[in-house]
């Protein structure tokens, strides 16, 4: 299986390395972050590490089943040390590890140990690992595919960006749809089993959900209204008004559990006139477009809020914190913040028509600072422009950037 380049997560890696914190690479199951970790390995070998530096240990591997207590696994590594020289020790999914922060506290304080672990939720960097180590370890949030990414897949030559964007928003992010080739219908299976994998372990066992058929419910009510303001009590309500009662309580523990397990993401309000963040009716987008596909039915008029998750997502690649902006009574899709830095954008599947268009713009004229704002289209025929200072870009363009 030929791998994907990705570029941006491999050289993060490279720059932390042998930086005294320790490398922790998150994402939702299957994102890519083992075969991330081999491609780091790669360039280490190819750069004068030896094999017998190196210290790699995939907990989904029977093979390391043996090693599910921290101690066990501490003395397995220190074992296999070379005295005098550095070692890198990856620890591949290591939530599967009773107290595995102990360990890897243990290892990290050690001279010449170079520490690298993944986790597939949001949840196993919240507890003591966190506590333990703060200040002292580095996290990159790995998601799937990039749009970008995805163009520069094999197989993918030869087709328009157009059928790459809808193969994209139709089958998936995910790298093993892409590597491997399959069909529609199997990459729908395939991210169905994969969904099927998260909630069951992620969530269910470790929330202990008794009622399973409310957290399916509540997941796909999100997935159906990506993009749209959501609050527990209107959740609760919808779920109630179908015959479903749900109470608010039982309703924000699943949330919770969704947006831990990196399903879902969760963009708060964010008030841009008093540069505070607002605590209700944020929005959610899905980790992947062709999970939501293959999990709820869609329309053609979702079009808007399919380009509005891609955005968002690719924003969150680009290292900005994004919010929802609230501005005198309207709202723009999303405020991006990072160091010395904040932009606004603005989503629309096509503005074409004059009114569209001013309704698009209009949030635009109530901010009054002058940080970059840009409205994102498909729009393709008339090239980008500019009104009064905000750019209108087309998004595939702006995806490939």
């Amino acid at each position: 299986m030929k791998w994907i380049q990705r570029d941006q997560y491999l050289n993060w890696l490279i720059d932390w390395k042998d930086k005294p914190v320790i490398k922790v690479v998150s994402g939702v199951r299957r994102c890519g972050k083992s075969e991330l970790f081999k491609m780091y390995r790669h360039h280490l070998t190819h750069n004068g590490v030896g094999d017998d530096q190196i210290i790699a240990i995939n907990f989904e591997d029977l093979e390391f089943e043996h090693l599910s207590s921290y101690r066990e696994l501490y003395e397995y590594v220190t074992s296999r040390l070379t005295p005098g020289r550095k070692s890198y020790v990856f620890l591949d999914e290591v939530q599967h590890v009773e107290s595995f922060e102990k360990a890897v506290d243990s290892l990290f304080i050690k001279d010449d140990v170079d520490v690298y672990i993944t986790g597939s939720n949001a949840y196993f960097m919240s507890g003591e690992l966190a506590t333990l180590l703060s200040g002292r370890y580095v996290e990159l949030k790995m998601l799937p595919l990039s749009f970008k990414e995805y163009c520069s897949a094999e197989g993918s030559q030869g087709k328009s960006r157009e059928t790459l964007f809808n193969e994209y928003v139709t089958r998936g992010s995910f790298p093993f749809i892409v590597n491997t080739g399959i069909g529609d219908q199997q990459a729908k299976e395939y991210v169905r089993s994969l969904y099927d994998t998260i909630v069951v372990r992620d969530v269910v066992e470790r929330l202990k959900v008794a009622d399973v058929p409310t957290l399916r419910r509540i997941t796909q009510f999100l997935l159906h209204n990506i993009g749209s303001r959501i609050s527990v009590k209107k959740i609760a309500d919808t779920l109630t008004s179908a015959g479903n009662k749900a109470d608010q309580k039982t309703v924000a523990k699943y949330l919770k559990g969704l947006t831990d397990s990196l399903v879902l993401y969760s963009a708060p309000r964010y008030n841009v006139k008093g540069r505070h963040l607002l605590t209700t009716h944020g929005k959610y987008y899905a980790v992947d477009m062709g999970m939501r596909n293959a999990l709820v039915k869609t329309k053609d008029s979702d079009i808007g809020h399919i380009l509005e998750n891609v955005v968002y997502l690719e924003l969150l690649r680009r290292g900005y914190d994004v919010y929802v902006g609230d501005v005198d009574d309207g709202e723009v899709d999303f405020v991006a913040v990072s160091p010395g830095e904040t932009q606004y954008f603005q989503v629309a599947a096509t503005t074409l028509e004059e009114s569209v268009l001013e309704r698009e713009l209009a949030p635009f004229g109530k901010i009054r600072d002058n940080y970059p704002k840009t409205l994102l289209t498909l729009d393709a025929l008339f090239g980008d422009a500019d009104y009064d200072g905000i750019r209108k870009k087309n998004v595939l363009d702006w995806l490939m950037e």
